[in-house]
């Protein structure tokens, strides 16, 4: 009796197992998606750089500390570059003391050069009145007159020997007030100063940690101009378009989802990401998320609204569905292609019923 009790039991489940589920395609709307992974960085972003050797002697910022423009943020303590401007000052100094007692010197020999030469011009003017009444002989009138061109040519030897003069002192001046500025430039260097308005996103150098010419202290930027950064696969890369809308998920908030709008398709491959780089914005620009904020991005490439659907699960390779009272698989032509779903462009109809891929 327990026998004959137990067989209706087992019957009835290897019939229940034998039954295969059944599916039937749908009308509704799909969106085709490209996932992409990236991080959050800043679209007008910058580095604060040590522009010469030496210790940080002092470094006043702080990772999301606002700075302005040509606020002092630190000093970098290199005493060459001030003993370098100290000494050029001194240059300045001795170059304008040295150019003094020259001129001067030539200046008074002008002065009894131009006496001499008004002498001998009133003497020879005497004897010029003196040789036409013959009261001197010829020899002492051309006396007279070689007196006076030497005079003349003495005084303007000594006025083209005072310009030279002032010429060489002009130009040593000048030098050693360029080496001046030179080296005001150099010992400016020694001041860290912000070239613009923004926030400190980064920190990499501490105050007592030595920097070359080059080495970045700390990266700031305009945090109202943030920018989402994504790596798209190389097979999907043809489906985005600049204006397409992307739905971003961070990692700080996964619970939300944002919305943006893809801005930049960087042409050419990203050896280090083995990918292609694009550009999104958030369409809130109240948004504003952590630099470095990894994040997930949907990029949306496609859509179409009452498309007839099948399961994915329902696909199999080569696009290919098992149909209910058919023996051969039916190739599908389809259209987009979500998570979900495959758009069925023909080969099916709505009223076909689909088998599982594997019976």
């Amino acid at each position: 009796m327990k026998i004959k009790a137990v067989l209706p039991i087992l019957l009835a489940g290897i019939l229940a197992c034998s039954k295969e589920p059944e599916t039937r395609p749908v009308v509704q709307d799909i969106k085709e998606l490209v996932f992409a992974s990236g991080q959050v960085e800043w679209k007008d972003a910058w580095n604060l750089v040590a522009q010469t050797d030496g210790i940080l002697e002092e470094l006043n910022l702080e990772t999301g500390d606002e700075v302005q423009a040509g606020q002092l943020l630190g000093s970098v303590a290199n005493p060459a570059n001030t003993e370098n401007l100290r000494t050029a000052g001194r240059q300045v100094r001795l170059a304008e003391m040295n150019s003094a007692p020259l001129e001067q010197q030539i200046r008074q020999n002008i002065t009894f050069a131009e006496e001499k030469y008004r002498q001998d011009k009133l003497q020879r003017e005497r004897y010029e009145r003196l040789y036409r009444k013959q009261s001197v002989s010829k020899q002492e009138y051309e006396s007279m007159q070689l007196a006076e061109e030497n005079s003349r040519a003495q005084l303007k030897a000594l006025e083209e020997q005072l310009a030279s003069v002032k010429l060489q002192n002009e130009q040593a001046v000048t030098v050693a007030r360029n080496q001046e500025a030179n080296s005001r430039i150099l010992h400016a260097y020694n001041q860290l100063r912000a070239p613009e308005k923004g926030r400190v996103i980064r920190k990499q150098k501490f105050r007592g940690d030595f920097v070359r010419r080059g080495d970045v202290i700390a990266t700031l930027a305009n945090p109202l101009r943030t920018e989402i950064v994504l790596n798209v696969d190389e097979s999907s890369i043809g489906k985005v378009k600049t204006g397409q809308a992307v739905f971003i998920r961070l990692n700080t908030e996964k619970e939300k989802v944002y919305n943006g709008t893809i801005t930049e398709i960087v042409l050419a491959f990203d050896e280090a990401s083995q990918s292609f780089i694009c550009k999104a914005r958030l369409d809130d620009p109240q948004v504003m998320p952590l630099y470095g904020t990894q994040l997930e991005g949907n990029i949306l490439v496609g859509e179409k609204k009452k498309a007839l659907l099948v399961p994915r699960n329902r696909v199999g390779y080569g696009n290919t569905v098992r149909v209910k009272g058919k023996d051969e698989k039916v190739v599908l032509q389809t259209g987009i292609v979500s998570t979900e779903y495959v758009e069925v462009l023909g080969g099916i109809t709505q009223n076909d019923i689909l088998l599982p891929v594997k019976p």
